[in-house]
């Protein structure tokens, strides 16, 4: 059995995989800044805040840790 896949559903599979992680950072830029907005709104930044920022922020970075890279095509002989 052939295990490979073709060309065009590898294109698809690596555009999916950039699309998922785009609406991954859009999502986690919206929520850092609504946590943000939400945080200094009443003047007070309490502990809790504090640790829902550093959270939100800490698994933002991880996020972008996890970008797909393209693999270089391995050569059949």
């Amino acid at each position: 059995m052939n295990n490979e896949q073709s060309p065009d559903s590898k294109q698809f599979v690596g555009s999916l995989k950039n699309g998922i992680w785009l609406f991954g950072i859009s999502s986690w830029v919206f929520g850092i800044t609504d946590r943000s907005i939400a945080s200094f709104s009443d003047g007070y930044l309490s502990a809790l805040d504090l640790t829902q920022l550093f959270t939100a922020a800490t698994f933002f970075v991880a996020w972008i840790f996890l970008k797909p890279t393209s693999k270089p095509q391995s050569s059949r002989r």
